[in-house]
């Protein structure tokens, strides 16, 4: 859905606006005239641009001579058909000295929370975003983590393998948040170490501080749950199998239990046994005997592999 956004500052928030000229632009999947516009006009560089709308690039920060291009990491939005994977996606972000350049690959909402409720500057929008990304990732991760609890409860349960496949895209997901809260981070490293060439103030610099402690915490949070999934999966991999191999050597015993009585019965066949216990002529009582026979053999044979399977453990 291609869309172009403009918002401005009102009373220290960000209001959306119809104004010709605002200083934040937020262009949502941009088609090939506003991509003209942003590369021949504003001098955005062509791969940077591309590099925004694309959920495979890693975060980075470059500096031009008129502009500051960042791109950062943030979860994409989860919906039912995405079937436990929790994937990312890139945001482009161009500062400028007058006005604040957004690109998005799909619509979703920026600027809302009690985070933005107090902006007055495009650094702010920015380092705001930064941090907003970061608490999304903690929330995505929790929700993660309670995915991997339903599923747990449904592998003690079940034997197949649906629910393991499940647990292997969680496991992939985290994969996706360790890289792009990891790309984050070297982002907000720039910068602090930038900061002079930005113009950012004491207070920015200690908001970066801010981010930065909470963005370690969400790759730690991800890289333990990583650790757990990937340990339950082994686990719960091995006691499937193991349940599996029980449930072979059951049924082989019983096959063999069955199969027994039947070479039995194909050999002598019933003329043969009714002959040998006296009943020729009585066979509505020999077909019964040969019948309890035939079961008692295939019991005593059952006990009896089960007893030599004890044996050898």
């Amino acid at each position: 859905m291609k869309m172009l956004k403009k918002f401005t500052f009102c009373e220290g928030k960000i209001v959306e606006s119809s104004d010709k000229e605002c200083p934040i632009y937020v262009y949502i999947c941009p088609d090939d005239t506003e991509r003209k516009y942003l590369i021949e006009s504003l001098k955005i560089d062509e791969h940077t641009l591309h590099s925004s709308l694309d959920s495979n690039e890693l975060a980075r920060l470059e500096m031009e001579p008129d502009h500051v291009a960042l791109i950062i990491k943030q979860p994409k939005r989860y919906t039912g058909k995405d079937s436990f994977l929790f994937n990312v996606e890139s945001i482009g972000i161009f500062m400028f000295a007058d006005r604040l350049i957004v690109l998005l690959a799909e619509d979703i909402p920026l600027f809302y929370g009690r985070q933005f409720a107090k902006v007055d500057s495009i650094p702010d929008i920015v380092l705001k975003l930064i941090y907003m990304s970061t608490a999304h990732f903690q929330g995505h991760i929790k929700a993660i983590s309670m995915c991997s609890d339903e599923l747990e409860q449904q592998i003690n349960v079940s034997i197949n393998n649906r629910q393991l496949l499940n647990m292997f895209t969680l496991e992939k997901s985290l994969v996706f948040y360790l890289e792009g809260i990891s790309s984050n981070g070297r982002v907000i490293e720039r910068l602090k170490t930038s900061a002079s060439k930005l113009g950012l103030s004491t207070a920015h610099l200690e908001f970066l501080d801010d981010i930065a402690i909470e963005n370690a915490q969400s790759y730690e949070m991800a890289q333990i749950y990583s650790q757990v999934i990937s340990s339950l999966m082994d686990a719960r991999a091995s006691i499937i199998s193991n349940n599996l191999n029980v449930m072979m050597k059951n049924l082989n015993a019983l096959v063999i239990a069955v199969a027994v009585p039947s070479f039995f019965a194909g050999v002598f066949g019933m003329s043969e046994f009714s002959s040998m216990v006296g009943f020729e002529k009585t066979w509505k009582l020999a077909y019964p005997l040969f019948t309890v026979a035939m079961l008692a053999l295939g019991i005593l044979t059952y006990l009896l592999i089960r007893k030599i399977e004890k044996t050898w453990k």
